[in-house]
């Protein structure tokens, strides 16, 4: 029994420092992508992978094509994200009683957009040529890809945190970061983002999201710690 013990608490430290290493890898991938993509944007220079990127987009142009990836490119838009997002909150009130996962979800997803549009006006990058649809605003970076990143990067986290059976859990992640992925290229392929406005976006949505899940989780512990056994003894004073 002591050494089950053992092996349950070596497993989870192992879970622990993984989990730790990788939201620290990612962060600092985050950091130091966006900042060396937008030192580049602010100086005027032109990067290869937005040429390469088009290219490739281009040679992959077809009806059908065009019909499947603005279908994509649907889900990062406001349109679909904000009943998507109310719908959320709405299930983590009444439905799973979790009234600190319906935080979660506004403070990700306004924050996200709330942080996109001071970047767009601090690079103010006019948004590329000859685009496939109609856009408007600015280019950097992907208002898209940075909701996408934050959006479902922060339902990834809701997979990870509450999806028990590891196989399923796995798969639904999988899932979940090629559709980020897919969604970002959707921006290129219609021309109204370069791929530097997608990685950017990506950058700063998942270093937001990373941002503030680990402070909502820290009000959280605060919350139970401190203000919640206060409230339960003025309650019991009542009664």
């Amino acid at each position: 029994m002591i050494r089950s013990f053992y092996k349950k608490m070596a497993a989870e430290f192992t879970l622990f420092t993984v989990e730790l290493l990788f939201v620290l890898g990612v962060s600092l991938a985050c950091v130091v992508g966006f900042l060396y993509i937008g030192a580049e944007i602010l100086q005027g220079d032109q990067l290869g992978i937005d040429k390469k990127a088009f290219a490739f987009a281009h040679r992959i142009v077809s009806p059908a094509m065009n019909a499947f990836i603005e279908s994509v490119t649907f889900f990062a838009s406001q349109q679909f994200i904000t009943p998507a997002a109310l719908l959320l909150i709405a299930y983590f009130l009444f439905i799973r009683k979790h009234r600190w996962h319906s935080i979660r979800v506004p403070v990700v997803a306004l924050g996200s957009i709330s942080l996109n549009l001071v970047l767009k006006h601090l690079f103010d990058r006019p948004r590329p040529l000859m685009p496939l649809v109609h856009a408007s605003g600015l280019s950097f970076p992907s208002g898209h890809s940075m909701i996408a990143a934050s959006f479902y990067g922060l339902i990834i986290y809701l997979v990870w945190k509450n999806v028990k059976r590891p196989a399923l859990r796995n798969m639904l992640v999988l899932l979940l970061a090629l559709f980020i992925l897919l969604i970002g290229f959707s921006r290129i392929y219609l021309r109204v983002h370069y791929a530097t406005d997608v990685l950017a976006g990506f950058s700063a949505g998942f270093l937001w999201v990373i941002i503030s899940l680990k402070l909502l989780r820290s009000l959280e512990k605060f919350s139970k710690k401190e203000i919640t056994p206060v409230l339960m003894e003025e309650e019991d004073k009542k009664t």
